[in-house]
């Protein structure tokens, strides 16, 4: 091989070149950007810049379109820790204190409609109420009886 090489210096010179080069292009190549997702919507239907602007100034607010949650049971005037219901994190706690929920008998009195309400205006932690059994750990939790909610739900 090294006879080879010293036959043919120019060869082999751009031999290393070429291998150089491919290196390069493949370390500096960029990937392509992906492709641009096109949001379409009602609005984008052949109206124009103006039309558009006027029907979003136009269309109702998102809080209006979803009802009013109807919370049956007083509001402790302090409100209650709801972070000690499973499934309620400080995040969670604080989206429901400005849907007005602050206590566990608020949340013991829930009926389908309320939860189904409450449950709407969730936004990513939709069926979280359902799911890990806030109506049922909150009546035991407004009862004031830890040794059952313990029992089923685990250590508060």
């Amino acid at each position: 091989m090294i006879a080879w090489i010293e036959a043919n210096p120019l060869f082999a010179a751009g031999a290393v070149l070429v291998l150089l080069g491919l290196l390069w292009l493949l370390a500096t190549r960029r990937k392509r950007p992906a492709p641009r997702r096109e949001y379409r919507d009602v609005l984008s239907e052949g109206a124009g810049p103006a039309q558009r602007n006027t029907a979003l100034i136009d269309a109702p607010p998102a809080a209006a379109i979803v009802p009013p949650v109807v919370a049956e049971a007083p509001v402790v005037a302090g409100g209650d820790d709801l972070t000690r219901i499973k499934g309620v994190g400080p995040k969670l706690s604080r989206l429901l204190g400005e849907l007005g929920v602050t206590s566990y008998a608020q949340i013991a009195a829930w009926t389908d409609a309320d939860l189904a309400a409450i449950d709407a205006r969730l936004g990513a932690f939709a069926g979280r109420p359902t799911r890990d059994s806030w109506i049922e750990q909150a009546t035991l939790l407004a009862g004031g009886d830890t040794a059952d909610y313990e029992a089923k739900f685990g250590k508060l």
